[in-house]
């Protein structure tokens, strides 16, 4: 369960203050993928940041997993990050140096963990991803969805609570596109993982179980696929 109240977030612009989020509350239940929209500057991508821990809200509460993070310490966020949080982002993050299988073990590796103690969990994500053929390749051997995918898998990797994706498809074909928000949906619906993804594409939107837009730093609309349904769209 993903819980905020009443969320503030003003960022400075010199002497101007501007506003990202102005009092925000929303519940998401495990296993629910939520999308997000929203025109630049509406405060999507800040939701996303503050609900990952990377960046701390003016006011208000949020809390994952039952865990409030504003209670934590910033080594407590960190550790909560890489332990309980998959990021997924537009443009993969994968370090050129290292093999997929090696950008998949990254951040259990960062935790202590061995290559050897991980490897079957990792081969096993690489194999769900469709990968399993391409795990020594690096990332400049990869197709953009290809990457996408190791990206996924090392999100996974850590078997986290949630799973947040900031346009994924953004940096995509539309067909690879697809493949790959097809992969988030399977996700959440396999796993019962709560996946939150930030997009600006409303057919990238439609795939989640419910959406959100928000405007101005505020929820304009909240629909789940029974209200889209009713709506006709």
């Amino acid at each position: 369960m993903i819980r905020l109240q009443e969320v503030v977030k003003t960022y400075r612009q010199g002497s101007t203050a501007v506003p990202a989020l102005a009092g925000v509350s929303l519940e998401v239940p495990d296993g629910q993928f939520l999308s997000v929209m929203g025109a630049s500057g509406s405060g999507k991508s800040t939701m996303l940041h503050l609900i990952g821990g990377l960046d701390v809200p003016d006011s208000g509460s949020i809390a994952v997993g039952g865990q409030e993070l504003s209670h934590m310490s910033d080594d407590e966020l960190t550790i909560f990050r890489r332990r309980k949080i998959g990021f997924i982002f537009q443009f993969f993050n994968l370090l050129p140096t290292l093999s997929a299988e090696e950008n998949v073990a990254l951040p259990l590796l960062l935790d202590g963990k061995s290559m050897r103690d991980v490897r079957p969990r990792v081969e096993r994500l690489l194999d769900k991803v469709g990968l399993a053929a391409r795990r020594a390749h690096k990332p400049d051997e990869l197709s953009g969805g290809e990457m996408q995918r190791v990206a996924i898998a090392r999100a996974l990797v850590i078997e986290p609570i949630l799973l947040l994706a900031d346009e994924p498809t953004g940096n995509l074909d539309s067909k690879t596109g697809e493949e790959i928000l097809l992969l988030l949906k399977e996700t959440a619906e396999q796993t019962q993982r709560t996946v939150m993804m930030v997009t600006h594409d409303a057919r990238a939107a439609a795939y989640g179980s419910r959406i959100i837009t928000l405007k101005d730093g505020r929820v304009v609309s909240d629909l789940a696929d029974g209200a889209r349904a009713a709506g006709g769209g």
